[in-house]
């Protein structure tokens, strides 16, 4: 997920639309972004600090001389008093100048090391800009199930992690200490001390295993492409009908899979990838349609970069390098000087611009699936971004179509039966799967669940129609686990991951409520125009984020003793890589070999005096000193452009308790912190799901956002390196979540 890419996706979920604070719904819970699927793992009770108040330098006072003439932007009215949008490009450069000459350093770096302080240098820019705010990960609930832990792909970025096929499932929930030995042995493995069956341990203790898996989700996918798609509600499902290059298993280690073999040349440009023979593409009946080629990886790679989903900018400048990728992406090059080639049937080469050190690392994503090209040409399928975008809104155009599960065809362990957007999806063993017989499952089943009746769900997980689930205060599941004893039994704290889930300030903002007239805004035309002049404000975009109390906010669901857990005060994940050596940056400081990237990232913060600690399980953005001397600064720079109290729209989905007690906990820090004579949360109701995912998840673009404040978003890596959150937020390579703060 990215997650999520990825995308958000990133954008990356309800708990449906609750996701970003309720977090991990344990094995059973799958939420909207680029999250989704289950949680296993171990207790990991993050480190709690008390951290000294720094002061932020400069911060102005309202003893502070006010500028003769204001130098931000100011959004201005028409000749007939409407409010107007401004350009992109200068919003963009106005706050994000300095972070994208970092990340461009960066991609130009010599080294892994040098790349890795550069890329500190410029998420410490990003965080300081305080348009974004991360708030929370996956996990750290409490959490009952009877999944094995890490008995699928372990992994921190990409698709695999949603892939199924090798989950461990007991008839009974399994007790901490279980898991405890279980993830004790998986330890002992990683570091090559003995091997991890985690199916022989639950079958000598005396559990029977299951075969069928039943989990929920509460948006269906759009598709049933797998390259026309930037949402994991999408692939979460497909990637476990299709097969890629190679595949991470549960010891996180990368593995052959539709790639039986493959070379790097010694200058680290060239991949070449010999496909395994013999693999077949079936039909959703299991009828054999073709062979799978070389030539299908190039038909995905082609028709991924056609569709322009949005995650096609991985392949290029700042990621995957592949020659002539930006070419035909952007200036009209010709796919014939693309560098990825099917060599014969069975011989696939990839070609890159310079060296990249975690290109292998990419592959697992699902940009890098194939298609099946005869298959594909039979449904109206073309090539070419022009042509595609003509064939695709007609009707002799078929391919991928989520109302027909038979408008595609799938090589991997499932096949896809039954896709009803609003009651089931079923996906049933491929029998002439090549590696059967490493498959433990014969079914999953993913059942509707809006997030409405938690309390039902979590009654269908002790009766044992769903594996396992998240408790949680607001939902009651915490309280009625303690009632019936399952909570004394069998609850654990489930491990914190790679996906990392924010709030964005709308900088640019373009919609004002949908057009079928739900989800208006209250504002004036003034009034609209107040708020992006204030959220171009740099002080008052501080005010703002350090006056959110994510703690209380998150404590709405969690209760207060999880109220932290999860919390992330990063984009990145802080243990996400290390330095391999000493390294020095441009102004003489030295890191040791091994520190790892968040303690890059917090050294650069405090060089800039952005009062932030980027230690996860703590509040570290919470600061109502600062925030309020931030908000005397931004009124003194303020003063004649706008009219206090600055309006803020949040939307939020009314029939998720959690979600409603998470808009009105934040509408209370946030004045209450600040005052209503300042600022005021404008709360707005959206009824329906579709509603509230149009608003700010599935918006088509920044302008599109209907909202000032969103915090539904998240992103989980692709791929093994820093950037692959960072170049989600640079412009330079396409920016992804810009969205989320109303740009491009």
């Amino acid at each position: 997920m990215k997650n999520l890419k990825k995308i958000l996706a990133l954008l990356l979920v309800i708990a449906m639309v609750a996701a970003m604070f309720v977090g991990c719904q344990g094995e059973t819970k799958t939420t909207e972004t680029k999250e989704a699927n289950p949680t296993q793992g171990d207790t990991k009770e993050p480190e709690k600090t008390d951290e000294p108040e720094k002061t932020d330098e400069p911060i102005a006072t309202e003893t502070s001389p006010v500028p003769l003439e204001y130098e931000g932007y100011v959004s201005e009215l028409d000749d007939e008093g409407n409010y107007v949008r401004a350009d992109d490009e200068e919003i963009y450069e106005s706050i994000y100048g300095r972070f994208g000459e970092l990340m461009e350093e960066a991609r130009n770096a010599a080294t892994n090391d040098e790349r890795f302080i550069l890329y500190a240098q410029a998420e410490a820019e990003l965080l300081d800009s305080a348009t974004m705010i991360p708030n929370t990960t996956r996990g750290g609930a409490y959490t009952i199930s009877r999944v094995a832990p890490r008995s699928k792909p372990y992994v921190q970025w990409g698709n695999d992690d949603d892939r199924l096929h090798s989950l461990v499932i007991a008839d009974q929930f399994l007790t901490p200490a279980e898991r405890d030995e279980l993830l004790d042995m998986w330890a002992k493995a990683v570091a090559g001390e003995g091997t991890y069956d985690p199916a022989a341990y639950l079958t000598e203790k005396g559990y029977t295993l299951q075969t069928d898996y039943t989990t929920t989700f509460g948006t269906a996918p759009v598709t049933l492409d797998w390259l026309n798609t930037s949402s994991q509600s999408d692939t979460e499902i497909t990637v476990n009908c299709v097969e890629g290059l190679v595949e991470y298993d549960n010891l996180s280690q990368l593995q052959p899979a539709l790639a039986e073999s493959w070379e790097e040349s010694e200058d680290g440009l060239t991949y070449t990838f010999h496909i395994r023979h013999g693999v077949k593409w079936y039909t959703a009946e299991g009828t054999e349609y073709a062979e799978v080629t070389a030539k299908d990886f190039v038909a995905g790679f082609h028709h991924m970069m056609d569709t322009k989903a949005g995650l096609e900018g991985l392949v290029g400048a700042g990621a995957a390098e592949i020659v002539g990728t930006d070419d035909y992406l952007y200036n009209g090059g010709s796919f014939d000087n693309v560098g990825y080639k099917a060599l014969d049937d069975y011989t696939l080469q990839v070609t890159l611009n310079k060296p990249v050190p975690f290109f292998m690392t990419m592959l697992t994503y699902s940009i890098f699936l194939p298609i099946c090209e005869d298959f594909y040409l039979s449904r109206g399928g073309v090539y070419g971004a022009d042509e595609y975008t003509a064939a695709v809104s007609s009707d002799t155009y078929t391919f991928g179509k989520n109302t027909d599960v038979s408008s595609q065809v799938y090589c991997g362990p499932f096949l896809l039966q039954k896709l009803q957007a609003d009651s089931e999806i079923l996906c049933v063993k491929n029998p002439n799967y090549y590696n059967a017989d490493t498959v433990t499952l014969n079914s999953i089943k993913w059942v509707y669940d809006n997030g409405e009746n938690p309390k039902a769900t979590y009654e269908d997980v002790v009766k044992g129609i769903y594996a396992g689930t998240g408790l949680t205060q607001a939902a009651g599941t915490l309280d009625m686990a303690k009632a019936d004893g399952n909570f004394d039994k069998y609850a654990y704290i489930s491990e914190t991951e790679s996906t990392t889930y924010f709030g964005g300030l709308n900088v640019n903002r373009g919609t004002f409520g949908l057009e079928s007239g739900a989800c208006m805004t209250a504002k004036t035309e003034q009034e609209k125009a107040d708020t992006v002049t204030a959220l171009n404000n740099k002080n008052f975009r501080k005010a703002m984020m350090h006056a959110f109390d994510k703690k209380t906010v998150n404590a709405t669901s969690r209760g207060e003793d999880l109220a932290e857990t999860n919390l992330r005060n990063m984009y990145t994940h802080p243990e996400f890589v290390k330095l391999e050596n000493d390294a020095t940056d441009a102004d003489g400081h030295t890191f040791a070999a091994g520190t790892f990237y968040g303690e890059l990232v917090q050294y650069y913060c405090d060089q800039l005096g952005c009062q932030v600690n980027c230690t996860d399980g703590i509040d570290g953005w919470y600061n109502p000193t600062a925030a309020k001397e931030y908000l005397e600064a931004a009124k003194a720079e303020l003063d004649g452009q706008v009219t206090f109290p600055i309006k803020i729209d949040v939307v939020y989905y009314s029939p998720s308790d959690s979600q409603t007690a998470q808009a009105n906990a934040y509408k209370s820090v946030i004045e209450s912190t600040l005052g209503t004579d300042n600022v005021v949360v404008n709360l707005i109701e959206a009824t329906t799901s579709d509603d509230f995912y149009a608003c700010g998840y599935r918006a088509a673009n920044g302008e599109a956002g209907n909202f000032d404040m969103f915090y539904g978003s998240g992103w989980g890596p692709d791929y093994g390196d820093p950037c692959t959150y960072l170049n989600t937020f640079d412009h330079a390579v396409d920016g992804y979540m810009l969205k989320v703060e109303g740009l491009f």
